[in-house]
């Protein structure tokens, strides 16, 4: 067929080539499939819920291919059973096989019983190359449907390379095309602008060399709502390995070999300290990149002063669940009074676009130095908050942290049936080794142009201390085995305030 259905109801003359359609109503297409599409996205690891009790079709594509199954890209509203919380809005990438091969086995969700697509194998998109590449070329050609692709620059979209879709535990999910491209989806995408892809356009075209460059946004109309950002596509980083990984592993080196635990001595970053100190660059860099894409202003007394009060009311809130907390209560909230007077002292605070969740598994390590990616912000903020104007000491604060969880994580990892004598000398070489690579990271951050961290003690205290309260909470509710871990966080910055 020569035409394609783009819109509700518009077609227009289309070259040979993948047949898209749109049909006017999303119930239509989506109806016949809602039966088996419920039990399935109840296991979905980025489904936040245990049950569905109703899915209501939001907006859909169907793309067709020579050949191939149909892959239809839709968006759901789906309410979990025995809530009264508002409807989440999630993306499904969906094939609809006549019959499903084995190697997509365990991709597959059901059949469809009636429709359409009637007895033909539904199963999740994501995990089959030949329709993840009917999609890349979908796009490139502009013949996607109402699903588009919001060009970031003048970088043409390659194709025709090998889909690889990523594992793991993600909220979303990824596909590598011929190690050149990332294709993020965002299964729970949100209203109103995005900030990921806000940032990465930005940095993209202000040419930062520590982020990987955007080629384009994915959006699609909702009835009744602003068009929906579902994805994004940029540049893949080759042979990067994961920052959290890599600094626990030099971690557990450090505090499993011979040197000197005194955090103070040479070896006590554990080989890490110059990559360490080398973060510290690339995150500068990227907020120094953010600084000129996006306004920057000076806080005013008022701000910071609201500042410090939402941060006591999260302290307050936790020390209900938390009751170990209770004890440096009347501490924390002077460190958090500390920073909301900062402005009525004359002490600038500026802010600015920042990352928003900075930590070590937010960077890329490469023979090429560091790359800071995912720019989705704190994940439980919504969006529209997550892209406010923040001071940049809160990225630092975030990977400061980071350093601390990863040597417990090191040390957690060893065997447990060490003597008292090797375990102290083991939490002594922790401790060390997050000290140290802490002390590089802000060297390096200062040496790139940032702010110097440690000359702006009243700022960065308040925000690790804030971390530190929300790790607490979180790790009570969720893994209290680990609860430890802040409440020690929280005792260091209480005392260095003394």
């Amino acid at each position: 067929m020569s035409a394609a259905t783009t819109g509700i109801g518009a077609a227009v003359e289309a070259p040979v080539g993948p047949l898209v359609t749109a049909d006017p109503s999303a119930v239509t297409v989506l109806g016949p499939l809602l039966p088996v599409l419920a039990p399935w996205l109840a296991t979905r690891r980025w489904y936040q819920g245990t049950t569905v009790s109703g899915l209501r079709p939001r907006a859909v594509t169907v793309i067709h291919g020579d050949g191939l199954p149909d892959l239809v890209v839709a968006v759901v509203d789906a309410t979990a059973r025995g809530t009264t919380a508002p409807p989440t809005r999630y993306q499904l990438l969906l094939g609809l096989a006549r019959e499903l091969p084995r190697r997509l086995a365990d991709a597959a969700i059901g059949t469809v019983p009636r429709g359409r697509w009637a007895g033909r194998a539904v199963y999740d998109a994501v995990a089959d190359p030949a329709l993840m590449g009917l999609l890349l070329r979908s796009l490139a050609a502009r013949r996607a449907g109402t699903l588009r692709l919001e060009p970031a620059g003048l970088f043409p979209l390659p194709v025709g390379l090998v889909p690889r879709p990523l594992t793991g535990e993600q909220s979303n999910s990824a596909v590598v095309y011929g190690d050149r491209l990332l294709l993020k989806l965002y299964r729970r995408p949100e209203p109103g602008p995005s900030p990921e892809a806000e940032a990465l356009r930005a940095l993209t075209a202000e040419d930062c060399a520590r982020t990987p460059r955007l080629y384009g946004a994915l959006s699609v109309p909702v009835t009744g709502a602003d068009p929906l950002t579902v994805g994004l596509i940029e540049e893949f980083v080759p042979g990067a390995e994961d920052g959290w990984e890599r600094a626990v592993r030099y971690a557990h080196d450090h505090i499993t070999g011979p040197g000197d635990p005194d955090p103070e001595g040479p070896s006590a970053g554990g080989g890490f300290t110059a990559q360490a100190h080398a973060l510290g660059q690339a995150v500068a860099e990227v907020h120094a990149a953010l600084g000129r894409a996006f306004p920057r202003h000076r806080r005013q007394a008022p701000d910071l002063a609201e500042d410090a009060a939402r941060m006591r009311r999260r302290l307050d809130t936790a020390v209900l669940e938390v009751p170990q907390l209770g004890r440096y209560h009347a501490a924390l909230a002077a460190v958090f009074d500390e920073y909301g007077g900062l402005a009525g002292r004359g002490c600038p605070v500026f802010a600015q676009r920042v990352h928003g969740d900075l930590h070590l598994g937010q960077a890329l390590h490469t023979d090429d130095g560091w790359y800071v990616v995912d720019f989705e912000g704190e994940p439980a903020t919504p969006a529209a908050e997550r892209a406010l104007p923040q001071p940049v000491l809160r990225d630092v604060a975030g990977m400061l942290r980071s350093f601390d969880y990863a040597a417990r994580t090191a040390l957690a990892a060893l065997d447990g049936a060490a003597g008292p004598a090797q375990q102290l000398s083991r939490r002594r070489r922790a401790t060390a080794w997050a000290l140290r690579n802490r002390r590089a990271f802000c060297a390096g951050y200062a040496a790139a142009g940032g702010e110097d961290p440690t000359c702006r003690a009243a700022q960065l205290t308040a925000f690790e201390a804030d971390r530190a309260v929300y790790e607490a909470l979180y790790e009570a509710r969720h893994r209290p085995h680990w609860l430890p871990v802040p409440l020690a966080a929280v005792h260091r910055l209480v005392g260095r305030t003394r």
